[in-house]
């Protein structure tokens, strides 16, 4: 199939974008990477009547480190986040997340903004972000990550606003990271998934711990209750597999598709809490 017909736009600035964005209305949408967004075009699961193309802006991209953040420009390839050094030291998580997106090609042209803006519950980026409580950077207020998914593919930004950059802070020393998934395919989207922060303070007792759920919902979604349960425990004293079912014992609405229905995908989810869990402790506490 082909998309329905649209007229494109390529402003040459984040300003001149948002300007279109403010003309154009709700008619309008923001192409950046277009690996999730011309295929649902070519399939005519959505139609707009204008694609704004803000691949060529290249103030978008870029990634810088700050002291307790790292700056990662929208338009930031995940290739370019997949191999860059300060990603690696800065936002580990991140790092090891990248290489469950789709294939080396895809990461090649889909970017770090088109990815979150997608808000797909079952991608690995917004989960981060919202595990990571990632700050969004528009040209309007910053929003917070827990505040930026509000349902499937939507998000708080307005019409006329631009996601230009995504801020993640940097954990300290004694921190662990781990992201486990199962999909039926490499590349394919998570069946379920998680995607776990640990750090220690000088004692091993846990000093934060953050959870992202991904595939579980309608939105990418944090284990609260499993990260509160964690909080001041010695890390020897935890349990992977008590903490992988407190994550999902409150989930409701989990979807249900070919894939499986809800509450076997709530048991792998479980299981791949534990997993990632004692691998960010195993990390946490020995650097490996």
């Amino acid at each position: 199939m082909k998309p329905s017909p649209f007229t494109y736009h390529a402003p040459d600035s984040a300003q001149g974008a948002v300007a279109l964005l403010a003309e154009l209305g709700e008619g309008a949408k923001v192409l950046a990477g277009g690996q999730s967004l011309v295929p649902m075009l070519a399939l005519r699961l959505t139609a707009f009547d204008h694609l704004v193309d803000v691949g060529r802006i290249g103030a978008l991209g870029g990634i810088r480190r700050e002291e307790e953040a790292v700056i990662i420009g929208a338009g930031t390839t995940e290739a370019a986040i997949e191999m860059d050094a300060s990603v690696q030291a800065g936002v580990p998580l991140l790092a090891k997340a990248t290489p469950y997106i789709g294939h080396f090609q895809i990461r090649n042209r889909g970017t770090l903004g088109g990815a979150i803006a997608h808000a797909d519950p079952a991608a690995e980026y917004p989960a981060v972000a919202l595990a990571l409580d990632a700050e969004m950077e528009t040209l309007s207020p910053r929003i917070p990550a827990a505040a930026f998914f509000t349902g499937l593919w939507t998000t708080a930004l307005e019409p006329d606003e631009l996601l230009v950059a995504m801020r993640f802070p940097v954990w300290g020393a004694r921190s662990g990271f781990a992201v486990e998934e199962f999909a039926r395919r490499h590349g394919d989207f998570a069946v379920a998934g998680a995607v776990v922060g640990i750090e220690l303070d000088e004692h091993d007792l846990v000093r934060r711990c953050a959870i992202g759920l991904i595939g579980l919902g309608s939105t990418p979604l944090r284990a609260t209750v499993a990260e509160t349960a964690a909080l001041g425990a010695a890390a020897t004293e935890l349990s992977p597999d008590e903490l992988g079912r407190l994550a999902v014992s409150e989930l409701v609405d989990v979807p249900s598709d070919l894939h499986g229905p809800g509450e076997y995908r709530k048991r792998v989810g479980a299981q791949l809490v534990a997993r990632a869990l004692s691998n960010a402790i195993m990390e946490a506490q020995h650097g490996c």
